[in-house]
């Protein structure tokens, strides 16, 4: 199907708009978020239970308090199978003008994959992995938005939302994916939902192109159309008007708890799950192209 007839289909509505109040919105620096990359694989994996992982949650935990926001820890805990002792893993929440009514929420994993199951190297398969853009590019692009909220807070509230356990499943224990999102998703049950909320995954690939993500677009179209078209308006070349894949992913417990949630991930990127998913794979250009999307979206009319 040709692009045009998509976004009819998707019901895009690609205007200009401009953004509302007297302060101008902040602008993004790829290059900082990329080095947010390379601090957080500078801990190493990031795997619970692991070095890294204690030390990247502190990091984030004093980052995010820098930039002025309200944090707590949703702390909660997994066994894989076949071990004796459950993994400690939290979640970390952060809140920007808690007071407001109107929430927009915005997600990343920050774990790492504990085992390179894809691996060429069949013999390394059972190392952890970096996670560059699995995990860290999404975590990045987070915590330069949160640095431009204490000076420049955009008209809404905004909560940032940093998973843990998302990839501790495998096809043999399907149960071990998306513990944070599951944990988090049940005790959101009952409250008020956010009026949108984005989940990020793998967002830095240098080869970007995002495709709309079915699960997202069956479940929350309203979600979809809205991202869609602000990214459209920004960045149109990164982001094609057609279903590229269906995607299993932290949005989806979110979905079930009443939670309406769509992911942005680049899924077409070569070094999933393989110790080569390093910093010199992620682009700084394209960090740049996200973060100018979620400015656009969060200070907008």
């Amino acid at each position: 199907m040709m692009k045009g007839v998509l976004a009819a289909a998707l019901g895009l509505v690609l205007a200009g708009a401009s953004f509302a109040g007297g302060t101008d919105p902040p602008v993004f620096d790829g290059q900082v978020a990329w080095e947010l990359v390379r601090t957080q694989c500078g801990f190493g994996p990031r795997n619970p239970g692991s070095a890294g992982h204690r030390k990247c949650l502190g990091w984030m935990e004093a980052d995010l308090r820098a930039s002025g926001a309200v944090v707590r820890r949703q702390p909660f805990s997994y066994t894989l199978p076949g071990a004796k002792t459950p993994l400690s893993m939290c979640n970390l929440l952060a809140s920007f003008r808690p007071e407001n009514p109107r929430r927009i929420l915005l997600a990343a994993h920050w774990d790492t994959r504990p085992w390179a199951d894809l691996d060429p190297d069949s013999t390394r398969r059972s190392e952890p992995i970096l996670g560059a853009n699995d995990g860290a590019s999404g975590v990045a692009v987070l915590l330069q938005l949160a640095r431009h909220f204490k000076t420049n807070p955009p008209p809404v509230g905004v909560d940032l939302v940093f998973f843990d356990g998302e990839d501790l499943g495998t096809s043999a224990n399907p149960d071990g994916y998306f513990r944070g999102s599951r944990e988090y998703g049940r005790r959101a049950l009952g409250q008020k939902p956010p009026e949108h909320a984005v989940l990020l995954d793998m967002v830095g690939d240098s080869d970007l192109l995002f495709y709309v993500e079915g699960n997202s677009f069956q479940a929350v179209p309203d979600q979809v159309r809205w991202f869609w078209e602000g990214a459209r308006e920004v960045a149109p070349d990164f982001f094609a008007d057609q279903i590229g894949y269906y995607v299993e992913d932290d949005h989806l417990p979110l979905i079930a708890a009443g939670i309406p949630c769509m992911v942005l991930i680049d899924f077409h990127y070569k070094h999933w799950h393989t110790l080569a998913d390093t910093p010199d794979k992620v682009s700084p250009a394209s960090l740049q192209v996200v973060g100018d999307v979620l400015v656009r979206l969060l200070y907008r009319p």
